[in-house]
């Protein structure tokens, strides 16, 4: 029995269409190539046709419209890492100093457009 026979057509009213379906199936798929747990035993042996199968008998929780955006927004905010203040501190002398040697080579300010300048011999 292959994976598309799961789709009969008493799941259209489960769902709104066909390609949501599709897409909660391929993330749950994408969770268990990642090493997601199956939510049960299954008949299949390939993640795609497991995803499928969980998501027709309703194992796949999902959510949808503003509900949806408003989770990715949380889960995004729940990955963020507050900004380390030493990222905000001074270069140190070394940087200094080479900041100012390249500054002799690279001078892309408006006065110098245009002007070439000549490397200092040493």
């Amino acid at each position: 029995m292959d994976a598309l026979s799961l789709l009969p057509e008493h799941h259209q009213k489960e769902f709104d269409s066909r390609y949501r379906i599709v897409l909660i199936a391929a993330q749950r798929a994408k969770q268990l190539v990642r090493g997601g747990e199956p939510y049960g035993t299954s008949k299949f042996s390939k993640d795609t046709s497991k995803a499928l199968e969980e998501v027709l008998n309703k194992q796949v929780p999902y959510l949808i419209g503003q509900e949806a955006k408003d989770a990715i927004k949380n889960a995004k905010r729940a990955n963020e890492r507050p900004i380390d203040p030493a990222l905000y501190a001074q270069p140190d002398e070394n940087a200094q100093e080479i900041k100012k040697e390249l500054s002799v080579y690279i001078d892309d300010t408006a006065q110098h457009l245009g002007t070439v300048v000549e490397p200092e011999e040493a």
